[in-house]
């Protein structure tokens, strides 16, 4: 199983590495939001008492390479149901559940590779300043993106298509970024959007990362770190247990459709 497992991880990076367009926006697409929007941002807020809004977005856009990055990796899988890759895997001597785990822990990996690209680039642009809890920053990029990597096989899991993938994942994604802490402190909102933070589990990745990266002058962290870990934990398992079952109630009905010859349905 393990075999199997270090397979198909191995097969979603190949085919991650061979996308250079794909690692080119995964930086572009963040670093607009840091040096163009963060720079509009920062001069409507020039004497606010706000004194770097762009080194304040730094986890948000951190956040952003891993959330874009561990969610588009989750689209294969969809891809593999379309194209029978899928089926053949089904039918391979292991549980389906592994297909999930390995399939989330590649998302996972590819989501920690394009915030690594980014880390290299802001630090060249010198917004990684001192201090850096590096132990800190290391089980944070780890923890949020496998967050992210979760949401996207639940949302896989539940998709019969590309177009319905796509779908639910920008009817997500961007709630999940507005409403994370990642462009605002949280604790200056409105009641109601507050609450919708609070209920997000990429709001605490977002935090987690801004006590990796703090700094003096900034607005501080939003939640204790050992929350952060927990609700980012007790995600991870409950994602993880709902998308098994899931898959494997899909794979069983569809098994059974097939030996009753009936059609496969998409």
């Amino acid at each position: 199983m393990w075999r199997a497992l270090k397979a198909i991880i191995a097969r979603d990076l190949k085919r991650m590495l061979r996308q250079r367009g794909r690692l080119l926006s995964a930086l572009v697409r963040p670093l607009i939001w840091l040096l163009v929007i963060g720079t509009g941002f920062e001069a409507l807020l020039t004497g606010t008492g706000t004194l770097d809004y762009r080194q304040f977005l730094v986890p948000g856009v951190l956040g952003m390479a891993l959330l874009f990055g561990a969610l588009l990796a989750s689209l294969s899988m969809v891809y593999d149901k379309e194209s029978g890759v899928m089926r053949m895997l089904i039918m391979a001597p292991f549980p389906h559940a592994w297909i999930i785990l390995a399939r989330t822990l590649s998302a996972t990996f590819i989501g920690l590779v394009q915030a690594a690209a980014l880390l290299l680039a802001l630090f060249l642009l010198g917004y990684l300043r001192p201090p850096i809890n590096v132990p800190l920053l290391i089980l944070g990029l780890g923890m949020t993106s496998l967050v992210c990597a979760v949401v996207g096989s639940l949302i896989a899991v539940y998709s019969q298509s590309l177009e319905d993938f796509a779908t639910i994942m920008n009817f997500v994604i961007f709630p999940m970024f507005f409403l994370s802490g990642a462009l605002y402190p949280v604790q200056t909102l409105p009641v109601p959007l507050k609450i919708a933070v609070f209920i997000n589990p990429f709001s605490y990745g977002i935090d987690f990362l801004k006590h990796a990266l703090p700094h003096e002058g900034l607005p501080g962290m939003d939640f204790p770190v050992l929350l952060d870990l927990g609700i980012m934990a007790g995600f991870v398992a409950l994602g993880i247990t709902l998308a098994c079952l899931r898959f494997s109630q899909a794979s069983v009905l569809e098994a059974f459709a097939r030996r009753l010859g009936a059609p496969r349905r998409g």
